[in-house]
């Protein structure tokens, strides 16, 4: 029953989005003065580093949580690099450069760390480690 909810509300969310695109596309302008510019990136940077960080401390530990990590980081890294080059400007070229050689390629770490199988012989071995520990 909860699944079928979820799924409904989630396939309903995305398909209201859709007319919503058009909105968005037809009525924003195109240059626009951001607020708080430096705290919103400053922000959305941080955001990444506790992902990578997080996922890192998660596989070191082999913890079944690393692939929730992982891609959450790397969502973050491909809409930075987004980002980074659609408000980029006169810097495209420099934004293109870290977004070929830093985001997405990290991004792509991250996948990689989220679509592995799971490691079992690292739990079974910790399973066997607490046994022999509390025996």
């Amino acid at each position: 029953m909860r699944k079928k909810l979820f799924e409904g509300l989630l396939l309903a969310a995305g398909l209201a989005l859709v007319p919503w695109l058009a909105v968005l596309w037809t009525t924003l302008p195109d240059p626009y003065p951001a607020q708080h510019w430096r705290i919103a990136w400053v922000g959305f940077d941080a955001l990444e580093i506790a992902g990578l960080l997080t996922s890192a401390m998660l596989v070191r530990r082999s913890d079944h949580r690393a692939p929730l990590a992982s891609v959450a980081t790397a969502v973050l890294l491909l809409v930075d690099a987004w980002f980074d080059v659609m408000t980029a400007g006169h810097y495209v070229v420099i934004s293109l450069t870290l977004a070929c050689t830093l985001e997405l390629p990290l991004a792509a770490l991250c996948a990689v760390v989220a679509l592995r199988p799971p490691m079992v012989a690292s739990v079974q071995a910790t399973a066997v480690q607490r046994v022999a520990v509390h025996a």
